[in-house]
């Protein structure tokens, strides 16, 4: 029986024929499954355009679904920048009940003009500027979102350091709560002054927390190599603006 089957001269070729068929087989398989994550990512490109408002729960005004849509390993980095934007919402909040309150109490008019004019402007540039960006950028991985955010970013976390402190360089720096106008304060209402102190302390937690959040995700673009492909992006519109020039 042993004898037969190897003195069998097609044997080989017929089981060496099968590997090769199993073999464009698993090729063409990879290839369905290379064309199938594409769509995928085509679609969720294209659901970026058209987001259904969730959040808040009570008052829908953004789309926010982090548990879903953030690859598990940057949702931490995620949650804590949505907090930072949240904590700009309450520091502005709170630097406009201080500063009102000090206008009761005779300061200029000035200054609570300015303290309404960085809530109604900082609370919509954070979500626009730096915080959907970022979440664009982790959704779907595009490093031009990436550039936004730093940038926005970077602006951000200097308005909240400046706004601890609150220089005397805009109206004696009375219309941010920061720890200077706290001390020019505290001698003459005692009351106002701590305000001004809790808004210091907000301001430099959310600083505190900002910093953080930026240098995460720097480490997490640059372990990605995204370094490099922002590079090669910046060579290849370089070279097509000199070939357009040209």
């Amino acid at each position: 029986m042993g004898n037969e089957y190897d003195s069998n001269p097609f044997a080989g070729e017929d089981l060496s024929a099968k590997e090769k068929e199993l073999d464009a087989k698993e090729i063409e398989l990879n290839q369905r499954e290379e064309e199938l994550k594409k769509k995928e990512d085509a679609i969720t490109r294209a659901r970026i355009g058209v987001e259904e408002k969730n959040w808040p729960p009570f008052l829908p005004l953004i789309h926010h679904d982090i548990l879903n849509e953030i690859p598990i390993h940057l949702q931490r980095t995620q949650y804590v920048a949505f907090t930072t934007l949240l904590g700009v919402v309450v520091c502005l909040i709170w630097n406009l009940v201080t500063v009102t309150t000090a206008w009761f109490k005779g300061a200029a008019l000035e200054i609570w003009l300015l303290a309404v004019i960085y809530l109604i402007t900082g609370i919509p540039g954070a979500y626009i500027l730096w915080y959907r960006p970022l979440y664009r950028a982790m959704r779907t991985d595009g490093t031009l979102m990436f550039g936004f955010f730093f940038f926005a970013y970077s602006c951000h976390l200097f308005f909240c350091v400046y706004a601890s402190i609150a220089p005397p360089v805009i109206f004696d720096g009375k219309s941010l709560t920061g720890i200077l106008p706290a001390l020019d304060v505290l001698p003459v209402n005692g009351m106002v002054g701590c305000m001004y102190l809790v808004g210091c302390a907000l301001f430099a937690l959310e600083s505190v927390i900002s910093l953080w959040v930026i240098q995460d995700v720097f480490r997490y673009f640059c372990s990605s190599g995204k370094v490099e492909e922002a590079k090669r992006d910046v060579k290849r519109t370089s070279m097509m603006v000199a070939l357009g020039h040209g």
